[in-house]
């Protein structure tokens, strides 16, 4: 364990004046690789609230039936995108260590068994209809979730395979091709919707149907860009793409026991998540819409800061690689400071401007019967300006502790947080002594405690001494 005159220096460090900006892994340095991360995490968020907003105008139900929908089929993908995206580290730490001829291998691991998830998702359509009479929507929200649902599982392997593939960029900070990649994905995404949403391509893609297919053509899209993109490097033979014989001992093991922890960690987070969704589901079409409506413009906050904390993980990892943790840290204090200037702003305005974010929202519908959502939307959004500074903390430090290899400690925070939250939640609704204010306040309160665990995590410096990679 580091001493803790090390963490004092490098927050000493950081706030030197003449090295803030220009110093290695300082904010300049961060932020070329961050930038482009950014804007391709903001190109995600912007898709699904075009996406939302769409189905919204087309019909309130579709747009209600979205949210569940959408979160049960990202929760399946949480594990294998968790796992797929935790590639990154394994890249920087190589790449921090000049070993680039293993990063070969550890990408082609990656799509090997993103491809392998490709059937395996098929298996839940027919369990479609069963999960969703679970929850107790209307039946004509449910119907609606178990298309949604259904077809966007043609698309959830794609997702997995063009995870894997982007790590051979953001892990070695290539982040500008990402950028490409995933904003063309998003404008083929919302040029889609535009057509099959509103019928323009024929009745049977109206709705949330042809939302659900413009989703998963978009995903494929990603893969055959990846793929050609990846041509020239793997004949290249730098990277050891095409060597099978050169392949570290133990790699596939590592890959699975740090890449597995990662994934459950992003499992149970969207899992409680998508457990208050559907609590709030069942407290009526307006509480469910009103939550919607939040959790889409909370996005405009957090899904950028995907961005950052990638960028965060790979300067960390590639420092760790490089066995010099002090960069690390400064690495991720310089990224705190990023993200707490943007969490901030944008908390304010969601707080002195809530209507400015419903605008949009409100051409799509008579303004009377949008009056009620928009009135508990704008409280639930006073929620969402105090959280999401706390959520942007956590991110940050999460980021830093699985770039250094420390998931199994995040993993149990994980494990315990969410299941006493959930639990509570659940319990109270029960017994029907909470309303969806309750259910907010709740998933604040988790919010909160996962950011300051992980921060305390961090500056205890245990994850100093952690590698994911064996030395050469």
């Amino acid at each position: 364990m580091a001493e803790p005159s090390q963490h004092v220096d490098s927050i000493a460090e950081l706030g030197d004046d003449e090295n803030w900006w220009s110093r290695p892994c300082g904010i300049r340095e961060l932020l070329l690789i961050a930038l482009p991360l950014i804007a391709s995490t903001a190109s995600w968020s912007m898709t699904n609230f075009v996406d939302r907003m769409f189905l919204f105008w087309y019909s309130p139900e579709a747009m209600a039936a979205a949210l569940p929908a959408g979160m049960l089929h990202f929760t399946l993908l949480c594990f294998p995108i968790g796992l797929a995206s935790y590639l990154n580290t394994f890249v920087a730490q190589y790449d921090g260590a000049g070993r680039p001829e293993q990063i070969g291998a550890v990408i082609r691991k990656g799509v090997k068994f993103g491809s392998l998830m490709i059937p395996a998702y098929f298996l839940t359509i027919p369990l479609a209809a069963w999960a969703f009479s679970l929850v107790g929507h209307s039946a004509e929200v449910q119907q609606l979730e178990v298309r949604y649902f259904q077809i966007l599982t043609f698309g959830a392997g794609a997702s997995v395979v063009s995870a894997a593939m982007s790590t051979f960029f953001t892990g070695r900070g290539k982040t500008t091709i990402v950028m490409f990649v995933e904003i063309g994905s998003c404008v083929l995404n919302v040029a889609l919707d535009g057509l099959f949403i509103f019928g323009y391509c024929g009745e049977w893609l109206e709705g949330i149907t042809g939302a659900a297919i413009a989703t998963s053509l978009s995903q494929w899209f990603k893969v055959v860009a990846y793929l050609i993109l990846l041509w020239r490097p793997a004949k290249s033979g730098q990277f050891g793409f095409l060597d099978w014989s050169n392949d570290e001992p133990g790699l596939l093991r590592r890959i699975f026991q740090y890449g597995s922890a990662s994934g459950f960690q992003v499992l149970l987070e969207v899992g409680t998540f998508t457990g208050f969704t559907f609590l709030m589901g069942r407290m009526g079409i307006t509480a469910m819409t009103a939550s919607t409506l939040a959790v889409d413009i909370n996005a405009l906050t957090f899904v950028p800061l995907i961005g950052l904390g990638i960028a965060i993980s790979t300067l960390v990892g590639r420092e760790i690689g490089h066995a010099d943790p002090a960069r690390a840290a400064v690495a991720t204090w310089s990224g705190l400071l990023i993200a707490l200037i943007y969490a901030g702003g944008m908390g304010l305005t969601y707080f002195l401007l809530p209507d400015f974010f419903l605008s949009a929202h409100a051409m799509g519908m008579e303004p009377t019967e949008f009056e009620e959502i928009r009135v508990l939307t704008i409280v639930l959004l006073r929620f969402v300006a105090f959280f999401c500074v706390f959520d942007a903390v956590n991110l940050v430090f999460v980021s830093a502790l699985k770039g250094a290899g420390d998931v199994r400690f995040i993993l149990t925070v994980g494990l315990i947080f969410s299941s006493v939250l959930l639990l509570l939640a659940a319990t109270c609704l029960w017994l029907d002594r909470i309303h969806v204010q309750g259910l907010w306040v709740a998933m604040t309160s988790w919010v909160i405690l996962l950011s300051l665990t992980h921060w305390a995590r961090f500056f205890t410096g245990h994850w100093r001494n952690k590698k994911v990679i064996d030395p050469a």
